[in-house]
């Protein structure tokens, strides 16, 4: 392939760039109040950097994979930015935001398809596994910047609790990730420091590692404890369970979100 396709395959998508402008304007909207729905403007915010921090996991995933020796994800299209070229669209996208409005669970998006024979080393396998989660835990620590550093002066409250809810979706994104549960980057970090027999016998409960999770949260204990987690790191990044509380209950903009999240 010439110089030419090259450069084809890691322009950013135009895809990506309507999302991150949805995510630019309605970001304004929240700040200044210029919406006729506070919670409307919330939703499409949160919606769109989510999407954004999706694409940016599974980026970091391809780009990490292109440096170990995997030339393939430029002719996949994953070095676009593209949402679409994953995998599974649906899957990747729909499904991930359709949690967050569900329950407000930062769930682990689609996957990119990486061609791991053409990777030498097993460290470069666990960093290709690494880095989609890190992207998230990157994300967590910008959304809570304001918060730790006690930058908090003039940010108006809506868009204070905005970022709170969508630090919670990035840390529960990263926790959910990294767990070593096949399927998921958590596994395919230790995965290359497994016996092939061991490797061989989990290879076919990859489909299932997400649906056993996802299962296993909808049991009210763990789930509990699994917030409880999420809710302890981020009141060590100095964002309150009050903050996250009121970015989901604006982000639900059909449900009334109470008085005490009406403050501006």
């Amino acid at each position: 392939m010439g110089h030419q396709g090259g450069r084809g395959e890691r322009r950013i998508s135009s895809v990506f760039l309507g999302i991150f402008a949805v995510m630019a304007v309605t970001g304004w909207a929240v700040w200044t109040g210029y919406s006729t729905s506070t919670g409307l403007a919330v939703f499409l915010f949160v919606t769109s950097a989510w999407i954004v921090s999706l694409c940016l996991h599974e980026y970091a995933h391809a780009r990490t994979a292109l440096h170990s020796g995997d030339l393939s994800v430029g002719a996949k299209g994953y070095l676009t930015l593209n949402p679409l070229k994953y995998t599974h669209a649906l899957l990747s996208i729909v499904l991930p935001v359709l949690f967050v409005i569900l329950g407000g669970l930062g769930l682990p998006g689609g996957a990119v398809y990486i061609e791991r024979g053409r990777i030498q080393g097993r460290w470069k396998h666990s960093l290709i596994s690494a880095a989609g989660p890190l992207t998230n835990v990157a994300f967590a620590v910008i959304c809570t910047a304001p918060f730790w550093l006690d930058a908090l002066d003039g940010v108006p409250m809506p868009f204070r609790y905005a970022l709170a809810f969508l630090a919670l979706l990035q840390v529960s994104a990263a926790i959910l990730n990294f767990l070593p549960v096949p399927g998921l980057d958590g596994y395919g970090v230790i995965e290359p420091w497994l016996s092939y027999r061991v490797r061989r016998e989990v290879e076919p409960l990859a489909p299932f590692g997400l649906i056993a999770v996802f299962a296993l949260l909808w049991i009210p204990e763990v789930n509990f404890f699994f917030f409880g987690v999420v809710r302890d790191l981020l009141s060590a990044l100095g964002v309150s369970d009050l903050e996250t509380d009121c970015g989901r209950a604006l982000y639900r903009f059909w449900q009334d979100a109470g008085d005490l999240c009406q403050a501006r």
